[in-house]
């Protein structure tokens, strides 16, 4: 039987000059299910109200909608409710980490590594803290050396490192739990960056055996503005809040305050109510889906597309470990990827351009950017087919 929810995306009914719209852009953000869509609708439009901060009706049922997701979420990683945090998107995750936590645990001397492959919102949330992370290097299939990962450990003073699940660059998946387990010999704490993975593989904190998990709503096939922190429960309770307002405070007076227990004690101010409703919609969306036929469908078509990217003369793959997903990434002599870009838009395709916010990734490799196709759990071989002929193009225009 075949794998198709296409149709359950109306984002993707936008057909240009007979040409049906292939959207090979998911791992920058994923389009969305007409349930989502229209479950979110409902709430503005008539079931609206606050959360934890009024006794009537509306607001009650509305705290419940946020609460029941929180739930939703801990069931999609096998956490515990109180230890999952909303935040604004995965890269505010990543910032309240490297805030919150590296600000109270980390002393002088004590050292951060950070893959080589990790976007930005790894890297610079850590700068931005005062911190200078460590670099594991990339090999050059785009995988990590893991040698030099344990020479890092080896040569003391870690207190955690961050990796990336899957590499929005690269496409390559990285052993976190493997790299969480030599982590934590070396009594280093492990942060997972699941954006990429969380649309693409089934998520279990547990069996990671991370400290810390964040990912992204809008990624995940759910709205943008939302966002989720896992954190080990005994972690979560060793880090003072990040920011300060309503609703994550026990007490307040000018004489001092108090503060909330997690998850709350992270969550100051008014939440974005209707995007974390709308998160646990698509996640249960994404539970209710048969996952391995969804897995399978997205492994063939990996598959494929690599089938069809080899035959484009002069392409060039930037990324070739042996285990990836979702990304593929790679030049064309002559043209620089926006051009490609441009092309391939005027035939209704979809990809990004760029450094994809992995800089260090690009200086790696040796280029200024590259194209990236990517894939969602709504690709279809049409796409690739599509995605192919506007590259012949592209050989025809600028070879």
């Amino acid at each position: 039987m075949t794998f198709d929810v296409r149709s359950e995306f109306p984002g993707l009914d936008d057909v240009r000059d007979g040409k049906p719209f292939a959207y090979l852009d998911t791992a920058a953000t994923a389009q969305k299910p007409r349930l989502v869509i229209e479950r979110m609708a409902a709430l503005l439009g008539g079931e609206y109200g606050t959360v934890h901060r009024s006794i009537y009706r509306r607001a009650a049922h509305t705290t419940k909608l946020y609460e029941d997701a929180r739930t939703t979420v801990a069931r999609f990683l096998n956490a515990e409710r109180g230890e999952i945090v909303f935040t604004g998107g995965c890269t505010d995750a990543m910032n309240l980490v490297a805030h919150a936590w590296g600000q109270a645990h980390l002393k002088p001397g004590d050292r951060v590594l950070v893959s080589g492959m990790e976007h930005h919102a790894g890297l610079v949330s850590w700068q931005a803290a005062g911190f200078r992370p460590e670099p594991i290097p990339i090999l050059d299939d785009g995988s990590l050396d893991l040698a030099a990962y344990d020479r890092l450990l080896a040569a003391g003073g870690v207190k955690l490192v961050g990796c990336v699940h899957i590499s929005n660059a690269l496409g390559t998946i990285n052993p976190v739990a493997e790299l969480a387990r030599r982590a934590h010999a070396a009594g280093a704490l492990f942060l997972v960056d699941a954006a990429q993975s969380a649309p693409h593989l089934p998520l279990d904190v547990r069996a990671l055996d991370c400290d810390f998990l964040a990912f992204g709503g809008h990624k995940v096939y759910g709205p943008t503005g939302i966002g989720v922190l896992y954190g080990r429960k005994a972690v979560l309770e060793s880090i003072p809040p990040w920011r300060g307002g309503g609703e994550m405070i026990e007490r307040v007076s000018f004489a001092g305050t108090t503060y909330a227990a997690p998850p709350a004690r992270f969550e100051a101010g008014t939440p974005p109510i209707v995007e974390a409703i709308g998160l646990g919609v698509a996640l249960e969306w994404m539970m209710e889906l048969d996952r391995a036929a969804a897995l399978a469908h997205e492994e063939a078509l990996f598959a494929y597309a690599e089938l069809r990217l080899a035959t484009i003369p002069g392409l060039r793959r930037i990324g070739t470990a042996a285990s990836r997903a979702g990304v593929l990434s790679f030049t064309l002599p002559g043209a620089h990827p926006a051009d490609l870009a441009n092309v391939l838009d005027m035939e209704n395709v979809a990809i990004r351009a760029g450094h994809h916010c992995a800089q260090p990734v690009m200086e790696r490799f040796g280029v200024p950017a590259t194209a990236r196709a990517s894939l969602g759990v709504y690709s279809s071989r049409e796409d690739i087919d599509r995605l192919h002929a506007g590259l012949m193009t592209c050989v025809r225009l600028f070879g």
